[in-house]
C-alpha cells in the first residue's frame, strides 16, 4: 500500500510504502470417503464440496447390474467407478482435500492410491446392507488410520441403533459410530469435524 507522500527535512517530500501483509494459506488435509456400493459417497463429496466435485461416474450396465446389488437403491443408474474429489475450507488455517473411493470391490485396487497421505477416513455405512461396509473398516483397520464410521439415514431413519451397529461391526470403543444424512451439508460437515478430530487426537499421542 502506497501512502501519500509526507514532508521531509529541508523541505523535499518522499513516498513512504509500506509491503502488505499476507496471511499464510489454510493447511491442507487430504481426508477420504469411504464405504461399500450405493452407500451414499458421492452425494456427500457433492453436498460439501466448495467447488464443483470431479466426479467418475459411469453408467450402470446390465452386466454391472447383475454384479452389484441394486435391491435397496433400485433408482441408481451410474457408480463411481475411479474417485470423487471435491474440498471444504475449514478455517483460515485448514483445508480439507475429500477423496471418494469406488464402492465395488473391483475397484480395490485403486484404495492403496487414493488413501496415501490421507490424515483421517470417514467410512459411510447403510444399516440395511451392512454387509457391505465390513472391507472399508477392516482396511482402516489395517492400515491403522484413523476413522470414523457414519450411519447415513436413508429417508430419514436408519434400520439398527448405533450400539448395534457398533457391535456388528466390532469397532474399537475409539472409533466413533455417528448417524448423518449424505444430503445434508451442514450434517456432513459435522461428519468430517468427527473424522479431524479423532485424527488430531492420535497425532498429538
Amino acid at each position: 500500500m502506497v501512502s501519500a507522500p509526507s514532508p521531509a527535512p529541508g523541505g523535499q517530500s518522499v513516498t513512504a510504502t509500506e509491503a502488505p501483509g499476507r496471511a499464510a494459506p489454510p493447511l491442507p488435509v487430504k481426508m477420504v470417503v469411504a464405504g461399500g456400493f450405493g452407500v451414499g459417497k458421492t452425494t456427500a463429496v457433492g453436498a460439501i464440496s466448495e467447488i464443483r466435485p470431479l466426479t467418475t461416474e459411469a453408467a450402470i450396465t446390465e452386466v454391472a447390474a447383475g454384479v452389484d446389488d441394486l435391491s435397496h437403491t433400485p433408482h441408481k443408474t451410474t457408480t463411481t467407478v475411479a474417485m470423487d474429489f471435491g474440498c471444504l475450507t475449514i478455517d483460515d488455517g485448514l483445508k480439507l482435500y475429500l477423496f471418494g473411493t469406488p464402492g465395488q470391490e473391483r475397484f480395490g485396487f485403486m484404495w492403496d492410491d487414493l488413501v496415501q497421505g490421507a490424515l483421517g477416513g470417514l467410512v459411510i455405512v447403510d444399516t440395511r446392507r451392512l454387509d457391505d461396509c465390513y472391507a472399508a473398516v477392516d482396511y482402516f483397520e489395517h492400515r491403522g488410520i484413523p476413522f470414523a464410521v457414519a450411519v447415513n439415514a436413508f429417508d430419514g431413519h436408519v434400520e439398527h441403533t448405533l450400539d448395534e451397529v457398533r457391535w456388528a461391526l466390532d469397532v474399537a470403543e475409539s472409533v466413533p459410530v455417528i448417524t448423518f444424512d449424505a444430503r445434508e451439508r451442514g450434517s456432513v460437515r459435522d461428519a468430517l469435524l468427527v473424522v479431524l478430530d479423532v485424527a488430531l487426537t492420535r497425532a498429538g499421542g
